[in-house]
């Protein structure tokens, strides 16, 4: 249970702080008051770096069913953890996109977008307007690539207290290419709250944001594990 709740609190900060940075502060992106993107991404990448810091020594601060898919196939969890991880995780994510709901709904004129309170999208009226192959290909490679910094700063040659600080920038990096093209997911959970709110198109397109990035994380366990984590370092 400790665990659970470690790993749903998690969660909750880094989509409150993720995407509340892009509902409430990147509302007004390129205005005298919108942080833009280069300030959504440093949100959700220093959302990380707390987190890391906070309940990494409990759970490896995982924060993303991706992750914990990835630590199970690559035998570093168990089956029991795992699922409680990626219960604790879709909790915290749904309860943070509803609070960041109830601060929308006090703002003079608000209404529920296609994809509103930060969701993950693509296609026509999202952002870059990207198709969806461009989509999943974005979200597998860049969970491909998260997935293996985590792998390497968290192994026996990586340097455990600037583990969480590498995870962190690297998914600043992540959003800095893919905001334009999904609003960036990487993160099943991250993408199931706000869609769980949003409905729509939000919720009809959850899918690529389960499938992509799972299959990026499972990727790179193999990669991990098959060609690194058994050789020696030079």
């Amino acid at each position: 249970m400790k665990k659970l709740l470690a790993e749903m609190i998690g969660t909750f900060s880094l989509v409150l702080f993720g995407c509340g940075a892009a509902v409430v502060s990147g509302v007004a992106a390129g205005g005298p008051s919108g942080i833009g993107l280069l300030g959504i991404s440093f949100a959700f990448g220093l959302a990380v770096v707390a987190m890391a810091y906070t309940i990494g020594g409990i759970t490896g601060c995982h924060i993303n069913p991706a992750i914990t898919i990835a630590m199970l196939v690559a035998g570093k969890i168990k089956m029991g953890n795992a699922v409680s991880y990626i219960i604790g995780q879709l909790i915290g994510a749904t309860l943070a996109a509803g609070v960041l709901y109830f601060i929308q709904k006090g703002l003079p004129g608000f209404e529920m977008g296609e994809w509103a309170l930060g969701a993950n999208g693509w296609g026509e009226g999202y952002l870059g307007g990207y198709n969806t192959t461009s989509a999943f290909i974005a979200e597998a490679v860049l969970t491909f690539l998260f997935l293996f910094v985590i792998f390497g700063t968290t192994s026996k040659w990586g340097n455990s207290t600037m583990a969480g600080l590498a995870i962190g920038l690297t998914l600043v990096l992540i959003h800095l290419v893919a905001i334009p093209i999904t609003g960036t997911s990487v993160n099943p959970a991250r993408s199931f709250g706000p869609a769980i709110f949003a409905q729509g198109k939000a919720l009809t397109q959850l899918w690529l944001f389960f499938a992509a990035p799972i299959t990026g994380a499972i990727i790179a366990a193999f990669v991990w594990k098959g060609l690194f984590e058994t050789k020696e370092p030079a």
